[in-house]
């Protein structure tokens, strides 16, 4: 894959957890000598071999920072087969705009269970977004061409094709340090500002992905809930339920991380925020604290990991229950964490 990729093919590949481990050493290789590439990660249940066959969301934190070392990827998160396909498609234009690994992260319930959803539709009208090629036209013009020089001030460079031009445009591509025209060096400087200028790549991500779906709850709401992937089915009827009980809350589905700045304001306009997802070390909240700087005591865990696919009872029970930590009108007074399967 990342041969293609780096040859200028479109590539892919599809796995799950014990692939994204096995695979770590090159996908630090893929997004340290910028090589778009994309992976479809059905995840399981886990750790090892785990339940091969059962459905779980535990390979967030795994993919987000795969990899040794300081290494951030980019994430997508799929509701249904249907998005799987138009995420699918953006995901190729994301790692080639970006120059790096794109996630797309399913799970066993979508990849391997019979869905109702939208049809897939595709239109005939979009172009694929290559992002930064510098052509041979360009190069004989006399730009000038360094593999890792950012010349734009969003942290991605550009890069040529192999072959564009006989005598212009060559670089080598290495997994060790290099400064900005790909030459080797150990210098600390060097090293430094190619570290800072991936960073910067990183949060220009922030703004290419796709923003998370926000929904205001039919009443004013001091508390709200996030969720993303294939909890969505089943959370749609448990919001509705817990309206009919009086239980009002906000409700906010991720798309994608690194997380849109909407993400952490959602937060802070609630008291309290319920994180639903289906793993047993609520990895989701541990990103959302982690990468934008959450007080942990503002969220709550609905947790549920035993394999089979998530269901409205499970997440109305859960919430049900914590919310009678609250006052009337869902007013937090202590923090209530639950680790259910």
């Amino acid at each position: 894959m990342i041969g293609a990729a780096w040859n200028g093919a479109r590539a892919f590949t599809a796995t799950s957890g014990p692939g994204i481990s096995l695979m770590q050493e090159f996908l630090g290789l893929a997004y340290f000598a910028e090589i778009p590439a994309v992976l479809f990660d059905v995840q399981r249940g886990s750790p090892s071999t785990g339940m091969p066959t059962r459905t779980q969301q535990a390979d967030l934190l795994s993919c987000a920072y795969a990899s040794h070392g300081d290494t951030r990827h980019v994430l997508l998160f799929p509701e249904d087969p249907r998005e799987c396909f138009e995420l699918g498609a953006l995901a190729f234009d994301l790692a080639d705009r970006l120059q790096t690994p794109v996630f797309v992260m399913l799970d066993l319930d979508i990849g391997m269970q019979d869905w109702l959803c939208e049809p897939l539709a595709w239109d005939d009208r979009k172009t694929m977004d290559r992002g930064k090629v510098m052509s041979a036209q360009e190069l004989d013009a006399g730009r000038d061409f360094g593999r890792y020089l950012d010349v734009d001030g969003d942290g991605i460079p550009w890069r040529t094709y192999p072959g564009t031009h006989p005598s212009k445009g060559s670089y080598f591509t290495r997994g060790t340090t290099k400064d900005r025209y790909a030459r080797y060096t150990e210098e600390g400087p060097a090293y430094v500002d190619n570290m800072q200028r991936l960073l910067r790549k990183f949060e220009t991500a922030r703004a290419l992905l796709p923003r998370p779906e926000i929904t205001n709850a039919s009443q004013p709401a001091t508390a709200g809930v996030i969720w993303f992937g294939s909890t969505g089915a089943a959370m749609a009827e448990s919001l509705a339920e817990l309206e009919r009980r009086g239980i009002h809350l906000d409700r906010m589905r991720i798309r994608a991380f690194p997380f849109h700045d909407s993400v952490a304001e959602f937060i802070a306009a609630h008291e309290h925020v319920f994180v639903v997802e289906q793993n047993r070390d609520a990895q989701l909240k541990m990103l959302l604290v982690n990468e934008c700087r959450i007080d942990p005591a503002r969220l709550s865990s609905v947790l549920h990991y035993d394999g089979t696919p998530i269901t409205e009872r499970m997440i109305t029970r859960e919430i049900a229950e914590q919310a009678r930590l609250f006052v009337p009108g869902l007013g937090f007074q202590r923090p209530g964490i639950r680790k259910v399967s």
